[in-house]
């Protein structure tokens, strides 16, 4: 196989890794993480083409190399397709960071069916989508690294999130079983659980009622988060699957 002009072999290849949602927050510091790491990122995104955009330019200031993508992670077939291109295009897929996520928060006894299921269909049906087909062509190599982002919203109560909440718990119970199905075939499978970041999801609620929830007394930034999950997909983490990894301030 040649990249980029360069015959690759198993010991010097390039690892290709895809992070879905990796337009913004807490996945886009996660690409720029891993292209720092030597990774080619495929940077997936829904609808925010121009957040991806800049996502890949912070990726290649790093030195790094990647591409957008654009797919809806909801949508198995399509899901399959865009695995299945990557995988063909590139050679082969290294790692997989689930990151895709949204929030429609609201009390459960005035939440919409829609909100329900378009939470749940984002976070624990496109973990199944992307996951699956993933899982497939890792196991032909016995090789490969998935990371999935859950939140504290999972292992804690959360007022207004039992959508968020189901969806990420599942998330949680769903890489512990499948890691233990791969773990012999050189496949880890591990979670992070973020706290209160920095993003987009958290730009309305008051700083000082946040704080004060924290015993570190401050928000955390997605470049925390990012290392970690850095940190999961090396070889320093060769020996780590199954596991929830919280980085939250100690809220719990």
């Amino acid at each position: 196989m040649y990249f980029n002009g360069v015959k690759m072999t198993e010991k010097n290849k390039q690892r290709i890794a895809i992070v879905t949602g990796g337009s913004k927050g807490i996945g886009r510091s996660i690409c720029i993480e891993l292209a720092r790491t030597g990774c080619h990122v495929v940077i997936n995104y829904m609808g925010d083409k121009k957040g991806a955009e800049q996502t890949l330019t912070l990726v290649k200031n790093e030195g790094g190399q990647g591409e957008i993508y654009q797919f809806d992670v909801r949508d198995m077939e399509i899901t399959e397709k865009a695995v299945d291109d990557i995988a063909k295009r590139l050679g082969s897929i290294d790692i997989l960071i689930n990151n895709a996520g949204i929030i429609a928060d609201g009390l459960f006894m005035m939440m919409s069916q829609k909100n329900w299921q378009s939470v749940i269909d984002t976070s624990l049906q496109g973990f199944y989508n992307m996951t699956r087909p993933v899982i497939e062509k890792m196991v032909r190599r016995r090789n490969g690294v998935i990371v999935s982002i859950s939140s504290a919203s999972s292992l804690m109560a959360n007022r207004g999130q039992a959508n968020y909440s189901a969806a990420k718990a599942g998330l949680n119970a769903a890489s512990k079983s499948v890691a233990s199905e791969v773990a012999r075939l050189g496949i880890r499978i591990n979670v992070v659980a973020p706290g209160l970041i920095e993003t987009d999801m958290i730009r309305d609620v008051p700083k000082g009622e946040i704080k004060a929830m924290i015993p570190m007394a401050r928000i955390g930034k997605p470049d925390e988060v990012a290392r970690v999950v850095g940190f999961l997909c090396s070889d320093a983490a060769s020996y780590m699957t199954g596991q929830i990894i919280s980085v939250n301030g100690g809220m719990f």
